[in-house]
Formats: C-alpha cells, sequence, structure tokens
C-alpha cells in the first residue's frame, strides 16, 4: 500500500552499488545535504561523520571547529577593543559604529553558540536522518534542484560579493577576513536551518499521501461492495495503517519542536541582526543619496554599492526561510483536512475513534515553525511591514 518499504529496498541497492553524489540528483538525506555539510566543514562548524544511516562526531574535525572558533573569538575580541577601547578603528558617525558593532557582537553570539550545541544538533540530524528514511528518491531529487542551488551557488555569490566589496575598503586585513568568515557562516547555518524545514515539510507531506491513500481505500471499498470478511479484513487493515501514520505525525512533530530549540538562540539572534542590518543599511542608503555625493567619490560610491549589496542580501535570505516556515506550515495544516475527510468517508466506529484521536494530536502539535513565541512565517515580515 505504501512506498516506505520499497523506498528502503532502492537506497540499500544504491548503497551496494556505490552510487556517488550527484548535483540536482539526490536520493537519501546525505546526498541531499552533502553541499551543505562540506562548505560547513571546510568552515570548521561541522564537526561530524554522517553515513547513510547515523551522524556522529567525528575527533579531527571536531578539534578544527574547536580552534577555528578560538581563533575567531579572539579576532572578535580584537576588533571591538580596536573600535570601542583603543579608537584604532575610526567611523564618521556614531551610526556607522552601532552597525558595526551590532554586527561583530551578534555575529560572534552565533559562532560560539553554534560551536555549544554541536552536540544537541548531532542528536536532531541523526533524529531526522531516520525520518527521512521514509521519503522517495524522487521526493529528494525534487528538493535537491532548491537546495543544492541556493547552497552551492547562494555561498559563492556571497564568497565572492563580499570579496570583491572588501577589497577596495581600506580596512585591514583581519578585519576583511572577520567579515567574510562571519556572513559565510550565518548563511551556511542559516540554509542548514532551511534544509532540516525543507526535509521535515516533505516527511508531512509523505503523510499526508499515505492519509490521501487511506481516504481513496476507505471511500472505495464499502460494505455493500466487499462481503463481510472482507469488510473486516479492509477495516483492520486501515486501522493499522492509521495506527503506524500516527505514530509517525507524532515522531516528526517532536523533530519539529527540536528544531526550534536547537536554532531558538541563532534565530532569534539572526532575526534581529538582519533587521537590524537593513535598517542601518537603508539609512546609510538614503542619505548617501540625499547628500548628492559625487560619482567620482570612489571610496564612497563603493560603501554605497556595498550597502546595497548587504540589504538584497539579508532581504533574500530571510525571504527564504519564511517561504520553507510558511510552506512547511501549510503542509502540515493539510494533513488535518485529509483526517476529517476520511472520517467522513467511514462509518466504522473503530476507524472514527482513532481518527478522534489523531485530530487531538494535530491539534496539541501546532507545527507553526515558532522560535520562542517568533512565528517564521509569513507573519515575520507582514508584522515588520506594519
Amino acid at each position: 500500500m505504501f512506498n516506505s518499504s520499497s523506498n528502503l529496498e532502492e537506497r540499500k541497492k544504491s548503497k551496494r552499488k556505490g552510487k556517488i553524489w550527484q548535483l540536482f540528483r539526490a536520493t537519501d538525506f546525505q546526498s541531499l545535504m552533502y553541499p551543505c555539510f562540506v562548505i560547513s566543514r571546510i568552515l570548521g562548524i561541522f564537526p561530524y561523520k554522517i553515513s547513510a544511516s547515523n551522524v556522529e562526531i567525528c575527533p579531527s574535525c571536531y578539534m578544527l571547529s574547536t580552534a577555528v572558533v578560538c581563533v575567531y573569538g579572539t579576532l572578535q575580541l580584537v576588533i571591538l577593543y580596536d573600535m570601542n577601547v583603543a579608537k584604532n578603528i575610526l567611523f564618521q558617525t556614531v551610526t556607522r559604529r552601532l552597525e558595526r558593532n551590532s554586527f561583530y557582537i551578534f555575529g560572534a553570539f552565533i559562532t560560539v553558540t553554534t560551536f555549544i550545541l554541536n552536540k544537541p544538533r548531532m542528536r536532531f540530524l541523526r533524529s531526522i536522518l531516520k525520518h527521512s528514511l521514509k521519503l522517495s528518491p524522487v521526493s529528494y531529487q525534487h528538493m535537491s534542484k532548491l537546495i543544492h542551488l541556493k547552497d552551492i551557488c547562494g555561498f559563492f555569490f556571497v564568497l565572492i560579493s563580499l570579496v570583491y566589496s572588501l577589497m577596495e575598503m581600506h580596512f585591514s586585513l583581519l578585519r576583511k577576513w572577520a567579515i567574510v568568515y562571519l556572513n559565510l557562516v550565518m548563511y551556511q547555518m542559516d540554509m542548514l536551518y532551511m534544509n532540516c524545514v525543507c526535509v521535515l515539510k516533505a516527511c508531512f507531506k509523505q503523510i499526508n499521501d499515505s492519509l490521501t491513500h487511506i481516504r481513496e481505500v476507505a471511500m472505495n471499498g464499502e460494505p455493500y461492495i466487499l462481503n463481510d470478511t472482507g469488510y473486516k479484513q479492509r477495516n483492520q487493515f486501515l486501522l493499522i495503517e492509521i495506527e503506524a501514520v500516527k505514530k509517525q505525525h507524532q515522531a516528526v512533530s517532536e523533530a519539529v519542536h527540536t528544531l526550534e530549540t536547537i536554532f531558538s538562540l541563532q534565530l532569534i539572534t539572526m532575526a534581529v541582526m538582519t533587521f537590524t542590518q537593513i535598517t542601518f543599511n537603508l539609512y546609510f542608503i538614503i542619505t548617501q543619496m540625499k547628500s548628492s555625493i559625487s560619482i567620482s567619490d570612489y571610496e564612497k560610491s563603493i560603501y554605497y554599492s556595498y550597502s546595497i549589496l548587504i540589504t538584497a542580501y539579508h532581504l533574500i535570505k530571510i525571504m527564504l526561510i519564511v517561504w520553507a516556515c510558511e510552506t512547511g506550515k501549510r503542509q502540515a495544516m493539510e494533513i488535518a483536512i485529509t483526517v476529517h475527510e476520511i472520517f467522513n468517508s467511514t462509518s466504522n466506529e473503530q476507524i472514527k475513534y482513532e481518527l478522534r484521536l489523531f485530530s487531538l494530536q494535530l491539534m496539541h502539535h501546532k507545527n507553526t515553525f515558532s522560535i520562542k513565541g517568533l512565528n517564521m512565517d509569513a507573519s515575520l515580515l507582514t508584522s515588520v511591514r506594519n
């Protein structure tokens, strides 16, 4: 009836054949997340060793991650000291000083939080890997078209754009390195969150597809078509399948809650930092437009271009995350509609009792991807606009 067992067999066959990773051709969780994991390991924020069935800490990668955080933390302290105590870094306005301080402080907090939550994040990735085994290779291929594109192209776009802009600015080499590295780390962690949301959304879709098939069986196998034995067997089969889907939904909903717990500090900081950067840089753009600066003033035109780049980058990033969370929430809400349709399609009291329990479970798990009261969906952009 369901294709979960066949998906496992296909995955086992692919593993035996030694199938290598291909761009836009993901067949499992490992191949789907491969670009994100590789880039994160290069940045020193992915101290894990992942296989087709498990995620565990890699000692050498963990040591690298520890060293990177220590070096970067020291660099951040030096930069903040030079800006606020030694006054070695001067700014033309107080607004620019506030913007730079918020950038380094929030960025350092995200980096340190990422390192501290390495082990809880490992357990979450292990959990989502287990849940994703029920997804079909076709689902992974559909997701990989977006995930691989944004992970690879987005990373190099951010890297090249920042390097090109910073080359023309009169910053020290350490400051340039800190800005590039910090932006890349924040981008990778935000994209890791978005990728996990997309996988959970696919899990909800697979649950809804299973319920849709149950509804079709319930509607097509009426008592007057089946004999007594066939009718009882069909109802028993439906009860077993509803119970299995209900357990799967419970497990995926718990994964959503764990996702919120693991990424809560990061996402709150990301949201505050994103809107802070957008506000400050829009202010810089508007003030420079009104000041009638000549285009021949090369240095100021570079700052102007940099402000536009950073504003566009943060807007696109927050819209991608909001889109993933909004569509994931809607996919989870469709399950309740399908359960209601199955309830209206059957007259068996046992099946209706199981569906009532399922409805109570759905009411208990909202699955709205909210972080400490902050909804990561369309309401986030709506509230900001209002």
